[in-house]
């Protein structure tokens, strides 16, 4: 079954330092295989003596300082302005090495170093930015100083002009293509991390928003704890009471008052254990099977009998520590399914590889498509009751905390569909521990 909608956890963003030097390495190793190709091409087909030696050292040092960009970045530490901006230094520095072998100034390759300072603009703080443009504009000048002049064959050296403007064309088609791809890459980086910035930020919001309910629901939860458990002496007072011992049908409803104001008191109990108030209480060791089999008699207690499916297919059990706050929004899940769905609702365990995977279905009407694009955001109700809209907010926010996701659906046979996908190891026992 395919998820239209679904929220996994975020992946993680490689600094802009580090993508940054992968895109230098990537220029670099054009830049290689280039002069490679024109070494060749000039040496071979055109005829023109070239001293090899030189510019094959500096080819060879640009090389290396690939291989040491790649270490580095294998480190996993974060890329310095200070490294990118050595390693566009040495990149000027060879351009005017080979230049200053193969004819200097009137080399028409040498608008090449306009690349460099386009590269550094982009990539580099303003004060490395002019760094590089002093480093060209000093490589311009000493290629002035007793440069290296080429030895043209007859066919060129009766018309050098020529040959300036067709290297000049080419030397154009170069710095136009590489300019291109080069910002692309930069804009798509930009995106990219606009796109993680914003996510970063919707995050932020939600958290803060989920911090600001917690101490509302603390609180909530602290004001109803004394009249709740004034309730529940009330109704013992009255079970107990002489007048209303033989009376059968009162002393039923009186039960039924007092299951439900117990489970307030535990419903009271868990939020205060979740905000971390119930102190000294040890986490609970249970494993995976008895954990949804406690949800399931839990949900079955306050239904009618019948209305829940439960289909357990997860296969060989697994010691975990169970999480209040997971229970609490499966729970939710379960009664919203519930009350849109009095009469069937299906609860479904199974295992995929390492994750665990649960689908909650009913028969109610389904999600909306406003539901189904805005899945996960808070205020997103079908009930049109104020403040609703917050169960499925707090379950895509308690899967992604534990590395999980969510998605939601309607199904072909009418009614909608949760599906929860939760890494088995984020619940997993640590080893040594026993129930």
């Amino acid at each position: 079954m395919t998820d239209p909608a679904i929220l996994p956890a975020a992946p993680a963003r490689a600094p802009a330092g580090r993508r940054n030097m992968t895109l230098l390495i990537q220029l670099r190793w054009l830049a290689v295989g280039g002069q490679l190709a024109t070494i060749g091409i000039v040496s071979g087909p055109m005829g023109i003596s070239l001293p090899r030696a030189p510019l094959l050292t500096a080819i060879l040092v640009l090389i290396a300082i690939n291989f040491a960009s790649i270490a580095a970045l294998r480190r996993g530490r974060a890329v310095t302005n200070a490294e990118l901006t050595a390693v566009l230094l040495f990149d000027v520095a060879a351009l005017g090495w080979q230049l200053h072998h193969s004819g200097g100034l009137a080399n028409p390759f040498a608008s090449l170093f306009l690349l460099q300072v386009v590269i550094g603009a982009i990539l580099l703080t303003p004060r490395s930015s002019w760094a590089i443009v002093a480093a060209a504009l000093a490589a311009l000048a000493a290629l002035r100083v007793d440069p290296t002049p080429l030895v043209l064959p007859p066919p060129y050296a009766a018309d050098p002009m020529k040959l300036y403007l067709q290297g000049s064309f080419v030397c154009f088609l170069l710095i136009a293509v590489l300019l291109v791809a080069f910002v692309t890459r930069i804009s798509r980086n930009l995106r990219d991390s606009d796109a993680a910035l914003a996510a970063s930020r919707q995050r932020a919001a939600e958290e803060d928003h989920i911090v600001r309910m917690g101490l509302l629901a603390s609180g909530a939860a602290h004001e109803l704890g004394t009249p709740l458990s004034t309730l529940s002496v009330l109704i013992g007072d009255w079970k107990a009471a002489p007048r209303l011992k033989d009376d059968r049908e009162l002393q039923e409803d009186l039960a039924d008052m007092d299951t439900a104001v117990q489970r307030c008191k535990a419903i009271v109990g868990g939020i205060l254990m979740s905000a971390g108030e119930a102190r000294g209480e040890a986490p609970q060791l249970t494993t995976m099977r008895a954990a949804f089999n406690e949800i399931v008699a839990h949900t079955r207690a306050v239904r009618r009998p019948g209305t829940l499916e439960f289909n357990d297919r997860f296969g060989a059990d697994v010691a975990i520590v169970s999480d209040p706050a997971l229970r609490q929004v499966i729970g939710n899940v379960l009664d919203n399914a519930a009350e849109v769905s009095p009469e069937w609702t299906s609860f479904t365990t199974s295992r995929d590889g390492d994750m665990l995977v649960i689908e909650i279905a009913d028969r109610g009407p389904g999600f909306s498509p406003e539901m189904l694009e805005n899945f996960g955001q808070p205020y997103r109700s079908t009930k049109g009751r104020p403040g609703g809209g917050l169960g499925l907010f707090l379950l895509v926010n308690v899967l992604r905390k534990m590395g999980g996701g969510a998605s939601v659906s309607n199904r072909d046979a009418g009614g909608a569909l949760v599906r929860i996908v939760l890494p088995v190891s984020a619940l997993a026992r640590p080893s040594g521990e026993t129930a």
